[in-house]
């Protein structure tokens, strides 16, 4: 998002309000050992809960504060963007973006990435530019950036908002696009190779109704991606709701939709324009939605104060404009302390082959851990997604070792790994080193293959 509204108008969703969508079912009165910030209630559940950040509001005594009590996930607002990081070709300036990066690291909080590669808020001298000559200043911008914050990125936005808005389900045209329809796979594939530990996010808008062109063209996008073994490994759902573009009914759908191709989901600048108990249900609403699908990782609102919003006016987020929770903040938290077991009555089901297994390993014993996998299978390969768990003392670094019998591991994401087959290690990278006693981290790796039997163990280090 840029800090001022978009040049073209969010398109109205064909939904019904989110009262209708999700019914008006109560939430329970949280229990007494409830969390009482959003990010350690969402670390309940194996989540995240975040927000956009902007380094001038660093010295911001009010806002500082509540970044630091209230969030466990970060993005730089503007401060990681091509025009920001690039802002002269090859000369490359991240002082904002270590700002914001190094400011939630002190505070034990990981970053999102935003974003290497977009349409708009290129500099000025990528505008002019064209075709091979592009091409190759995008991938320099990617690999650069990347390799500049290896190690310190959760996730990054590779490409964002490379769709077009309307009924086509196409791309939208940019300088770009019309470098080759193979642009963004060209981005993800030279990300991963700056950065193998970091996850790697398609991030779009409008793309929260199951029903609409643009969403099917995303999907369609990373259902390719995925057959094809490009490294994507995430999809953003930027979410910005108002009376023009409600909360759509199918919104968990669209959610568990996309997970199902064997991504995680991740919803990434959510705001809600309203006021009072029917915000206060939306906004309960999207996290219960998030809480119901089990690769929807976390969620990230695009401000933290109304004043701070870049749609300040329609009042969007969860403490007002003096820093004072709002009843949407409440239900918020209420929704993530209940925790997520709902299901979707309009759920549909996809076409693709994928099943899910999951097997357990070790026992940790005293101050050791252990590591479970989650399996998504198909007919040609495989993602599996590893949960480490501490026993009864800290991690300070860990290490899990999987048997690739009948397979060949062709990428991975916030781990190092030793191998590709047989027996192949994978160890922390420098954001999850550290675990808490009981606590989890997640890593996961794609293979072609079969990846049944991997029996993962898991020693610290």
């Amino acid at each position: 998002m840029k800090l001022t509204p978009k040049s073209v108008a969010l398109i109205p969703i064909i939904a019904t309000v989110a009262t209708a969508a999700f019914g008006a079912t109560l939430i329970a009165p949280p229990a007494a050992n409830a969390a009482t910030t959003l990010g350690a209630a969402a670390q309940q559940s194996g989540r995240y809960f975040g927000t956009a950040v902007a380094a001038g509001r660093l010295g911001d005594s009010t806002y500082v504060g509540i970044l630091n009590r209230e969030f466990d996930m970060v993005t730089a607002e503007n401060e990681m963007k091509m025009d920001a990081t690039e802002p002269n070709q090859n000369q490359f300036s991240f002082g904002n973006g270590d700002r914001i990066l190094n400011q939630a690291r002190n505070q034990g909080k990981r970053v999102r990435g935003h974003a290497l590669a977009w349409h708009s808020q290129q500099p000025g001298w990528m505008q002019n530019m064209s075709g091979t000559a592009l091409r190759n200043a995008m991938l320099n911008h990617v690999t650069q950036v990347a390799t500049y914050y290896k190690g310190k990125i959760y996730a990054w936005d590779v490409v964002n908002e490379a769709y077009a808005d309307g009924g086509s389900g196409g791309r939208r045209d940019s300088n770009l696009q019309r470098t080759g329809n193979d642009w963004i796979e060209a981005a993800f594939r030279a990300a991963r190779a700056a950065d193998p530990g970091a996850k790697l996010c398609y991030n779009d808008y409008n793309t929260d109704n199951w029903s609409d062109a643009k969403t099917q063209g995303v999907y369609r996008m990373v259902q390719d991606f995925k057959s094809r073994g490009v490294p994507i490994d995430c999809v953003g759902f930027q979410s910005h709701f108002n009376n023009n573009s409600p909360v759509p009914s199918n919104y968990q759908t669209t959610l568990q939709n996309f997970a199902n191709l064997g991504v995680d989901v991740q919803i990434t600048e959510l705001d809600i324009e309203g006021s009072g108990s029917a915000q206060a249900q939306k906004f309960g609403n999207v996290t219960k939605a998030c809480l119901a699908v089990s690769r929807c990782t976390g969620i990230t609102v695009w401000g933290i104060r109304d004043s701070d919003s870049w749609r300040a006016s329609g009042t969007p987020l969860l403490f007002d404009s003096s820093g004072n929770k709002k009843a949407a903040y409440n239900a918020t938290l209420d929704a993530l302390n209940a925790g997520g077991t709902g299901t979707d009555p309009t759920s549909t089901t996809t076409t693709t082959t994928t099943t899910t297994t999951t097997t357990t390993s070790n026992n940790p014993g005293t101050g050791g851990c252990t590591a479970t996998v989650s399996l998504n299978q198909w007919n040609e390969g495989f993602v599996a997604t590893v949960k480490v768990t501490a026993g009864s003392s800290a991690l300070s670094g860990w290490a899990v070792t999987a048997t690739v019998s009948n397979a060949t591991v062709t990428s991975s994401w916030s781990a190092n790994r030793s191998g590709n087959s047989g027996s192949v290690t994978f160890t922390n990278v420098d954001y999850n080193a550290n675990v808490p006693a009981g606590g989890t981290t997640e890593f996961g790796f794609q293979g072609s293959g079969n990846g049944s039997g991997l029996n993962p163990s898991c020693s610290a280090r």
